[in-house]
């Protein structure tokens, strides 16, 4: 190969490798939120209005609730529980899309005994009758936060507190 082919291709197979791998490389978890701390959020434009976000919440809620005696269980690694959860609010300033078709919510239940808990939930969907939740975490339990969001490299990732 001549030394002129040589400089023209080596920057078109650098420019072609990172755009076919560069962005999945660079994000661990493409689900994962894109801003702030407490509770993460995006610049994206969402595809879905917050009410329809809360109302896809409510839905999954209702939904798994209706086949477990009314209550949303969620399994809590911190104290190797189950917990049964009771909805009573979905953070609508918490709502964000993340990715296309992947949205963040922050919501807040509570127990028979009157422990609360604040849960960040991540789902997926094209359209709001269409969400299927992907990964719920137990953020808080009464008011006392379990982790925070950092970002690294572009990534936004969890760390215990």
């Amino acid at each position: 190969m001549t030394d002129r082919r040589q400089r023209w291709l080596a920057p078109v197979l650098v420019l072609a490798v990172a755009a076919a791998g560069g962005p999945a490389l660079a994000q661990e978890h493409p689900e994962h939120p894109k801003g702030g701390h407490e509770h993460p959020s995006s610049e994206a434009k969402p595809s879905l209005t917050k009410d329809e976000m809360a109302a896809a919440v409510e839905s999954y809620v209702t939904r798994e609730s209706e086949k477990n005696n009314g209550v949303l269980r969620v399994k809590d690694p911190v104290e190797k529980t189950d917990l049964s959860l009771t909805l009573k609010l979905v953070h609508r300033e918490r709502l964000s899309q993340v990715a296309p078709g992947k949205y963040f919510a922050c919501a807040d239940f509570t127990t028979a005994d009157g422990t609360t808990y604040d849960l960040d939930i991540f789902m997926k969907g094209d359209d709001k009758d269409h969400m299927k939740m992907t990964d719920v975490t137990v953020h808080k339990k009464n008011g006392v936060e379990r982790y925070t969001w950092y970002e690294d490299g572009g990534v936004w990732k969890k760390k215990n507190v």
